[in-house]
């Protein structure tokens, strides 16, 4: 009896460990080092979207921007088309929403 009890714990922790950590479930945040290809700033000002091309693959990125510190970059103009970018993003829900993009010489 004692045994069967301890089987039974053990495979529903393990099958709690597989479904926790399975790429599914866990956020879908994404790192790379592109180009910038184009920069599109919404009428309003609070958002933008910049097109990255990947380095290593050459595919191009749609990156949602809504960081006041990174659209002021894009305002003035200290990050601009052909700038490298290591950037951070949630590509959860099909959106990729930047979580962090600098320069990768630094700004």
């Amino acid at each position: 009896m004692n045994t069967r009890l301890t089987r039974m714990i053990l495979a529903t922790a393990l099958t709690f460990a597989a479904i926790a950590g399975s790429p599914a479930t866990l956020a879908a945040e994404v790192k790379m080092v592109g180009t910038i290809t184009e920069i599109q700033m919404a009428a309003d000002g609070n958002s933008a979207i910049a097109i990255l091309e990947h380095n290593k693959t050459g595919e191009s990125i749609a990156i949602t921007v809504t960081d006041e510190l990174t659209l002021d970059k894009f305002k003035d103009e200290r990050i601009v088309e052909g700038d490298e970018i290591r950037a951070k993003y949630d590509n959860a829900g099909g959106s990729n929403k930047s979580l962090t993009f600098k320069k990768t010489a630094g700004c």
